[in-house]
């Protein structure tokens, strides 16, 4: 590992926390990924080998730990108070990329929304029988079609056809999606411009959006009315790009 050279608490802490990746190790497994594979869902890009190796690092240095999963082999990994603690951390970062960063088209990743919308659903809300919901995203990128199954308050996403009767359809456009769970627009707003829209029972389309699959930082308004200096004479513009967590 590279390191400042420096006393500096600032200094030290990013070199941990400034790895690439990192962070997002840190927020899945705040969010409950406790496996390998859980992890690497969660973070699109990231390989098993890079992934193995911040997870030892992240050992090693007392932020991460492993325990035997209760039945069968493997571990499960999870955070120690120290990484707890860094994980607020990434919730400031996260609140100061919401407030000043816009998501750019290069951000508009609908799988990783729909992921990060299954760890904000609220179990209490959800159906109690199995549900299947199919969605298709259109737009930035090249059609792509997921499945969600509902059932007993545990969620999964399917890349393939699960082979289940398809209760809800919804079509949405990436943008659209991403931007609704990242707060940056309504629900009210995406439906009534069909930029997301539902198929199947009206029991069911009324209950989707009351689930409260938002992100964590939903909440937070954006100050991109602080533009960048005008040195080219065109249309200013904000400053700065994040993903939607």
């Amino acid at each position: 590992m590279r390191t400042y050279g420096q006393y500096c608490p600032i200094a030290r802490g990013a070199e941990i926390f400034a790895e690439r990746w990192t962070p997002l190790i840190i927020r899945n497994l705040h969010l409950g990924c406790d496996t390998f594979g859980g992890i690497l869902e969660g973070a699109p890009g990231l390989s098993h080998t890079l992934l193995a190796q911040r997870l030892k690092q992240l050992e090693r240095l007392g932020i991460v730990e492993s325990v035997p999963k209760p039945q069968g082999r493997g571990h499960r990994y999870q955070l120690t108070d120290s990484g707890h603690d860094l994980f607020g951390v990434c919730e400031t970062l996260g609140a100061w990329g919401a407030r000043w960063l816009e998501i750019a088209p290069e951000n508009l990743d609908p799988y990783l929304a729909l992921w990060s919308m299954c760890n904000a659903l609220r179990p209490e809300r959800l159906p109690e029988q199995r549900v299947v919901i199919r969605f298709d995203f259109t737009g930035f990128r090249p059609h792509e079609r997921y499945w969600l199954l509902l059932e007993h308050g545990e969620t999964e996403i399917c890349k393939t056809y699960p082979g289940l009767d398809e209760d809800l359809y919804i079509t949405a456009e990436a943008e659209a999606f991403v931007k609704w769970h990242a707060g940056r627009l309504s629900w009210a707003e995406a439906v009534r411009d069909s930029r997301i829209r539902l198929d199947g029972p009206p029991w069911l389309i009324r209950a989707f959006p009351t689930w409260n699959a938002r992100s964590m930082f939903a909440h937070i308004k954006p100050a991109y009315d602080r533009a960048l200096p005008n040195r080219g004479g065109g249309p200013q513009r904000t400053a700065g790009t994040l993903n939607a967590g």
